[in-house]
């Protein structure tokens, strides 16, 4: 079976001038650190991961933390100014950050898995649909890569999100990482940590396939339609705001197809003993949807942020960033001689 580094040489989503070989201490402004599709590509690509999913997702604890507490008990915190004033009155202002610990390690190792394996899955399934077919149904393409992404990606997150969960929901039952993680192993032993995993990935799996192939093909409406020029003659600063934009416009999508399952995880980790099903139906139809416009907020600057850092990581270290897809020539000569035919 062929390497995935002989297998990315072969993909329409490369640069089109990757193909030379670059060395990884030269440095001029036309040339990438590393090789596309090579070891040193994809580990970077889960270094941008890392900091992007990490860092982001810590520095809205606070509404996460406000977020859950509405999904989990509406009745007493309302909304996100109510929520917050609430928390604030009862538990202080340091109580905003409860979880940051295990939000910025579980994210953190989610993130190296989400963005890296992304990368990884798309080359492969590229390849194994053929150049033609994968530029048709690319966007087919992104959401099969994002989708098995994202299933190890959430294995790594659960047991942190479920530390999270408890320690924002239930007041007085542990402050910290540390004391949250072996009073959860004593009362509900290994399956507690991994108990949300299903309701997990129904919010994750859909979440990411919409943040991924929104991504990609809001860039691609930008870059044809918005920015009047190829992408390669804009400086890299205003490349990465059309990347900011099109990674707030997919936060929005993503926010509204994965919130009734991030209510159910929320519900479902505060409650012990509790079922996915059972949480659904204690919530409801309208509580399955309760905190959606504070999701919105949160999601959309989440993965705007998470888009601009990772391809800011890339930028950086001088990583191949391949621009929009473009069709191949075979199926352009295809086409054209298949209008050719019908004229004539």
């Amino acid at each position: 079976m062929a390497s995935l580094r002989e297998v990315s040489k072969r993909s329409p989503f490369k640069t089109h001038n990757d193909t030379r070989k670059l060395s990884c201490a030269s440095a001029t402004n036309e040339q990438y650190s590393c090789e596309f599709g090579s070891a040193k590509y994809y580990a970077l690509c889960g270094f941008g991961g890392i900091l992007s999913c990490g860092i982001t997702h810590t520095a809205v604890v606070p509404l996460d933390l406000v977020k859950c507490r509405i999904q989990v008990d509406p009745a007493k915190y309302g909304n996100m100014f109510k929520g917050m004033s609430v928390t604030m009155k009862e538990e202080g202002v340091r109580a905003l950050g409860k979880g940051w610990a295990p939000t910025f390690f579980g994210y953190s190792m989610q993130g190296l898995c989400k963005f890296g394996f992304y990368e990884v899955f798309k080359i492969f399934y590229a390849n194994l649909m053929g150049e033609e077919y994968a530029y048709r149904y690319r966007t087919s393409l992104y959401l099969a890569a994002s989708a098995s992404a994202e299933f190890f990606a959430d294995i790594a997150l659960a047991p942190m999100e479920a530390l999270k969960v408890r320690i924002q929901t239930q007041p007085g039952w542990a402050n910290t990482l540390r004391e949250g993680m072996p009073k959860l192993y004593r009362e509900e032993r290994i399956a507690g940590f991994y108990k949300g995993l299903p309701p997990l990935w129904l919010r994750q799996i859909p979440y990411t396939m919409m943040k991924f192939a929104a991504f990609e093909r809001t860039v691609e409406f930008l870059y044809k339609y918005v920015v009047p020029v190829p992408r390669d003659t804009l400086s890299k600063p205003k490349q990465l705001v059309v990347t900011f934009a099109a990674g707030y416009i997919a936060g929005v999508f993503c926010a509204i197809v994965s919130h009734p399952a991030d209510t159910v995880v929320s519900k479902l980790n505060s409650a012990v003993g509790s079922s996915p099903l059972q949480a659904a139906k204690d919530l409801g139809m309208k509580g399955l949807w309760k905190g959606l416009g504070a999701r919105i907020v949160m999601i959309g600057t989440l993965t705007a942020l998470q888009w601009f850092i990772y391809d800011s990581v890339k930028v950086y270290f001088r990583l191949p960033r391949p621009p929009p897809p473009e069709m191949p020539e075979s199926l352009k000569k295809k086409l054209e001689q298949k209008e050719t035919a019908s004229s004539g």
